[in-house]
């Protein structure tokens, strides 16, 4: 924007996802580029920002559940009218939209999705299903731009849900801070990062079945059985258990850790041997570009959509088939036996610097639908 504008970012989240690490880049970026920001907060939810520059207002829209803040963000657009309304999910999407309407304000309405829509509503129940697919489909017509991560997820978007490719705008995210580049991080406070340890190969994510932890835990076993090495997942979830219980049954146990969520996991990356990453289905993931910006391999699932993109056809890591750990397993041991050149992985993560994609960001807010 050539313009200060006025965005207001309507968001309720986990406060450990992939949104909530995006608003606490994308936000403050923004209100340092001179824009006023609002950040509308339902109570008990994400995102929590610890960076708060001149400009950014987190405001609360006075309720815990997201479908009751309509009334509240109706009357926030026809107190403020910010030039700008942008919002990400589905259901806080349609909640954006209705306030709109229900507002008859003339804010531009900024919709994003960052998953590949077709493949994560795949697991759902047919009636979600429908839903979903016909409201993106059809409601999101009525929005001046719709925003996703990636090539892939804009293609998918427009295949699945018939919204015409053309009003879909894929926009990098802002994920890597520009001191991550240059940075030497510090040693974790872990036996498993001292100097004479085995080969550490580190995952990080929510515990759960999109991520696929079991195909890679069979394809660290596999990896295992042939040499030392440990794996070692950071992130949370209802899957914990379950690959605890996995890692003994495949006699890996004492070389697995799960030791929590880290909300930065940059010094973990930095002194991995490399990323192992094992999705079944992403709009565009950060770990790996995180992994990437630190100088640490990635080893990466094809998944739909992002790891190809990120990782460029394969040129900056191996790219494996979706639940395949014996693929999978063999990608690591190359990857361990040749790494490729720190300088050379960071090249691949240069397009997510924050400063870098939030430009494209604002690029992507400022053109109404009729300019597309």
């Amino acid at each position: 924007m050539t313009e200060p504008a006025h965005i207001a970012c309507f968001l309720s989240t986990s406060g450990h996802s992939g949104v909530d690490r995006l608003a606490r880049h994308l936000l403050p970026a923004i209100a340092r580029r001179g824009h006023r920001v609002d950040l509308l907060k339902v109570r008990g939810h994400g995102p929590e920002l610890t960076d708060q520059p001149p400009g950014l207002r987190i405001i609360d829209l006075g309720t815990r559940h997201t479908l009751a803040t309509l009334p509240a963000l109706v009357r926030y657009l026809r107190r403020e009218r910010p030039d700008v309304l942008l919002s990400d999910k589905d259901k806080v999407n349609r909640l954006a939209l209705a306030a709109r309407a229900l507002a008859r304000t003339p804010t531009r309405l900024v919709l994003r999705s960052g998953i590949t829509i077709s493949v994560d509503l795949a697991s759902r129940g047919p009636l979600d299903r429908w839903v979903q697919r016909h409201s993106m489909g059809w409601l999101y017509r009525f929005a001046d731009r719709v925003l996703v991560p990636s090539v892939g997820a804009a293609d998918d978007m427009a295949r699945y849900t018939g919204l015409p490719r053309e009003r879909i705008h894929p926009v990098d995210s802002p994920i890597v801070p520009a001191r991550l580049f240059t940075e030497q991080q510090p040693r974790p406070d872990h036996p498993w990062f001292a100097d004479d340890a085995p080969p550490l190969i580190l995952s990080v994510g929510e515990l759960c079945s999109r991520k696929d932890f079991a195909t890679l835990l069979r394809a660290f076993a596999r990896v295992r059985a042939e040499r030392p090495c440990r794996l070692m997942i950071l992130g949370r979830g209802s899957a914990r258990e379950r690959l605890l219980r996995l890692a003994d049954d495949l006699g890996v146990g004492a070389d697995f850790a799960l030791p929590g969520f880290v909300p930065e996991p940059y010094a973990y990356m930095a002194h991995a041997a490399l990323l192992a990453f094992s999705s079944r289905w992403e709009g565009l993931p950060f770990v790996p570009v995180e992994a990437l910006a630190v100088g640490t391999p990635v080893v990466s699932t094809d998944c739909p959509s992002g790891p190809r993109e990120i990782l460029q056809d394969g040129r900056y890591g191996p790219l494996v088939p979706v639940g395949d750990d014996a693929a999978l397993a063999e990608a690591i041991k190359a990857t361990l036996d040749d790494p490729l050149p720190k300088a050379v992985l960071r090249e691949a993560a240069g397009r997510f610097e924050i400063e870098r994609a939030v430009g494209g960001y604002l690029g992507g807010i400022e053109r109404r639908a009729e300019d597309i």
